[in-house]
């Protein structure tokens, strides 16, 4: 695949793979690999429901992306990953994934991915959920029309792979439709702070 072609293995708020030459700050997979050899998607977007978010280098580890392992996946950051319905990695990411999983009030990793994967989908597509846009803690995602923007103090940022728009003012009241699951908003209540994109990328907020 030339470097004009990329891989469609960008994930966005809504967890929809698509290609796009952003690198993102994090990568991660879903249970392990669903890509053809020949670096093509299927119809499979999983290969099971443990759907993770890794750092994009531990130990020194160099895969072949798409190679014969596992589809990788690469993230905006962690709040575009939490929106897609992926949690943090417990082997590159152990602090941070034990934070979450006490923030969740999970017992183990199993039980985690299984409640993750009846909220983030719906007959195999996305699953969204109404809640009351004032609940919303920092780092939620929403949508509105097909876009997505995030939560941050009294802003909706609007998402893109490359980084976070100009902020708009967070209505006070109001239905709206979340991306990021239940279970996920209930964690960022909780306290877990998830990674935000630093850089030319980070919220203008």
């Amino acid at each position: 695949m030339s470097a004009a072609r990329p891989l469609p293995n960008r994930v966005d708020p809504f967890g929809d793979l698509l290609a796009n030459s952003a690198r993102g700050t994090l990568m991660g997979n879903r249970g392990g690999r669903f890509h053809n050899s020949d670096k093509t998607l299927g119809r499979r977007r999983w290969a099971s429901k443990q759907w993770i978010c890794c750092l994009c280098e531990f130990k020194q580890r160099r895969l072949e992306v798409w190679g014969p392992r596992y589809t990788q996946l690469f993230f905006l950051d962690e709040v575009t990953a939490l929106a897609a319905g992926h949690r943090p990695c417990f082997e590159c990411r152990r602090i941070e994934a034990l934070a979450f999983q006490r923030a969740m009030g999970a017992r183990a990793a199993p039980e985690m991915d299984a409640r993750l994967h009846a909220e983030r989908l719906f007959e195999g597509a996305k699953r969204t959920h109404a809640v009351e846009i004032s609940t919303l803690p920092d780092g939620a995602m929403i949508a509105r029309a097909a876009s997505a923007l995030a939560v941050r103090g009294g802003s909706l940022l609007p998402w893109s792979f490359r980084g976070y728009g100009a902020p708009i003012a967070r209505p006070a009241r109001g239905t709206v439709e979340a991306l990021t699951p239940p279970a996920i908003l209930a964690a960022l209540r909780a306290g877990y702070a998830p990674r935000w994109a630093v850089g030319e990328t980070a919220p203008r907020a």
